[in-house]
């Protein structure tokens, strides 16, 4: 994230004033950038806050989180386009002007407005010096398409530089993308997973098993209702806005129908949903959850991967917070099941509980405090299925949390797989004979994934045998999943629209 002479937005005095959807976007952005804010988290108190429409929400949604996940890209268009290095313009300038080539070239703003809107937020944001530079760039990269420009900033580029530039993700992480499906023989598909990295996902819903009820399900997909009012519009697809006259177009091309097949891959998932989720009176209600189909699957390989014997104990170890606990928690309350949901964090234990407040009694869920590598002591109990969703880089998730390619960097890669192993070492000792254990991450770095395995089996492999996840997997889904034969699956987004979730299933056999 490059910039430099740091300014706080919210340093200058500023009177009443209405707060435009671009104003919400710049914000936010610079929080990201000044304050290491998540975009997702600190975006609808931000909508919430402006009172934005859901029209304007839409838009704010759409500029924030493409600005992001372009930055790479538009600051070299910037730095054609202007003649200096990025590094070289003020900070707060440089992002002005990153919303303002998104408008351009990611959205279908009308140039005329997308230029003259960000120059009067430049002057809003107490840059007024760079207005006529704003302008003048701008105006250049308006000249070109996105198409037209890629030949100038990828000159002189080649390889995992160029990939890197043209669909803006760190090298590092192009790299490790292209290993991971290097080791599937999938190589060739590398283009086409960077493309739905910067793709916005459309949201994914999950039904609980036990409590959605089928009005639940019809609701879900029902088109949103006109009148009902404003959205946050944290997870839908943009619209353009009529914040200023001129602007008044179609939905942005960067848009989920780019996905190949739409249809739900988890045997309890919903696509479909329009608008704010919050709105749908299942999820209102706590039966249907905002969840990637990914982490369902995660989860349903582990409880749907062998019959459940009434009275089995299971273990989630890194629970925080609460997603697939919850789904977890419903199966295990159908199967006759106990789950024991752990997690570090003091506040992530909150949003455990409460996420399964309304799934399953303290009869069923009981949900802990600690570090997950404190299992499997002497005396201590023994869990017959154990979810492990460990920490991780999170680079199957780029699609959902834009500033994690920005913010992650290779020296993390090595500390988070030391705590991985050690994790696993202590999921390994808290399962009984028998029992079955899903090591899943969000990542599909190799270090995190088929490494670990590896590793795993070299040190456990005289109590372990591993599964045919992949089979599992398939016998879950409800449409193929499209993973590679083997004992571990690694899904994709450019294939099934799913986070790029790593599973593995093992079985101790003493």
């Amino acid at each position: 994230m490059s910039g430099t002479h740091v300014r706080r937005p919210d340093d200058r005095q500023r009177g009443p004033r209405t707060v435009s959807a671009r104003r919400v976007a710049f914000d936010v952005l610079r929080a990201v950038q000044v304050d290491d804010a998540y975009a997702n988290l600190l975006l609808p108190t931000r909508i919430r806050r402006a009172g934005l429409s859901a029209r304007d929400a839409a838009f704010a949604t759409e500029l924030t989180y493409g600005s992001i996940r372009m930055l790479g890209r538009y600051d070299a268009i910037v730095g054609v386009a202007s003649g200096r290095r990025v590094d070289d313009i003020e900070s707060d300038v440089l992002d002005v002007m990153r919303l303002g080539v998104h408008q351009l070239l990611g959205m279908r703003t009308p140039t005329h407005a997308a230029v003259s809107a960000t120059v009067e937020l430049t002057r809003e944001v107490g840059a007024r010096r760079a207005t006529g530079f704003v302008n003048a760039v701008l105006r250049k990269v308006a000249a070109k398409t996105d198409d037209e420009w890629d030949p100038l900033v990828t000159a002189g580029r080649g390889g995992d530089a160029l990939l890197a530039t043209r669909w803006s993700h760190p090298a590092w992480v192009v790299a490790a993308l292209r290993d991971a499906l290097a080791a599937e023989r999938s190589r060739d598909e590398l283009a086409a997973l960077l493309a739905a990295d910067n793709v916005a996902p459309r949201v994914q819903l999950v039904a609980l098993p036990g409590l959605a009820t089928d009005d639940d399900l019809r609701t879900a997909v029902r088109p949103p209702d006109p009148t009902a009012g404003d959205t946050d519009a944290d997870d839908t697809d943009s619209d353009d806005t009529r914040a200023d006259d001129a602007a008044g177009e179609e939905p942005p091309v960067r848009a989920a129908d780019d996905e190949p097949d739409d249809r739900p891959v988890s045997p309890v998932g919903i696509r479909g949903t329009a608008g704010d989720p919050a709105r749908v009176p299942g999820v209102a209600a706590g039966r249907l959850r905002v969840q990637d189909e990914g982490s369902q699957l995660a989860a349903l390989a582990l409880t749907r991967s062998s019959d459940v014997r009434a009275g089995e104990r299971w273990l989630d170890m890194c629970a925080g917070p609460g997603g697939k606990a919850a789904l977890l928690a419903a199966e295990a309350a159908q199967a006759g099941a106990t789950l024991v949901a752990n997690e570090l964090v003091p506040a992530r234990a909150g949003l455990v509980r409460k996420a399964l407040a309304t799934v399953a009694g303290d009869d069923v869920v009981s949900v802990v405090e600690g570090d997950g590598r404190r299992f499997g002591g002497p005396g201590d109990a023994r869990f017959d299925r154990i979810l492990l969703d460990a920490p991780c880089t999170g680079l199957g998730a780029l699609r959902r949390r834009p500033e994690a390619r920005w913010r992650k960097q290779p020296e993390d890669v090595p500390e988070l797989a030391a705590l991985q192993a050690e994790l696993l070492d202590a999921a390994v000792r808290a399962l009984a004979p028998g029992g079955t254990l899903a090591y899943v991450t969000c990542s599909p770095h190799l270090a995190e994934t088929r490494g670990q395995v590896d590793a795993l089996m070299a040190r456990h492999g005289d109590v372990l045998e591993q599964l045919d996840t992949a089979g599992v997997v398939r016998a879950v889904a409800a449409r193929d999943p499209q993973v590679a034969d083997g004992r571990t699956v690694q899904l994709w987004p450019h294939r099934i629209g799913t986070d790029a979730m790593f599973v593995a299933l093992f079985r101790r056999t003493a």
